[in-house]
């Protein structure tokens, strides 16, 4: 698998907020964590609510892969992300795969301020 291809086109689902495509990267019994959920989140039942929740909640955002490498089992990523309302993000997502699906995606997310 092409790591940087995957990462790019994922951020990509992210920014255009396309739940469907979002739910096509990972597999149907996931763990997902961000800071909002610390307990995660298990499988699309759950996160499907959740991403469409999130994305009516923030404004416009644009992700951009900064770098990523490998990890036994999947990969690392980095990230800067530009907020619509002002605003930027850095994050790093540890991403666990399976049969090319995402069974493990843990975010941790930098406000960077505005400008």
């Amino acid at each position: 698998m092409d790591i940087e291809d995957f990462n790019r086109r994922w951020l990509a689902a992210w920014t255009a907020k396309d739940v469907p495509a979002l739910l096509s990267f990972y597999a149907e019994d996931c763990l997902y964590k961000d800071n909002n959920t610390a307990a995660g989140i298990v499988g699309h039942a759950a996160l499907k609510p959740y991403l469409e929740g999130l994305f009516a909640a923030v404004p416009p955002m644009t992700y951009t892969p900064e770098t990523v490498w490998a990890i036994e089992g999947g990969f690392c990523g980095r990230w800067y992300c530009d907020i619509d309302r002002g605003g930027k993000m850095r994050g790093f997502d540890l991403v666990i795969l399976k049969d090319d699906k995402i069974v493990e995606n843990e975010v941790y997310v930098h406000p960077l301020g505005t400008g």
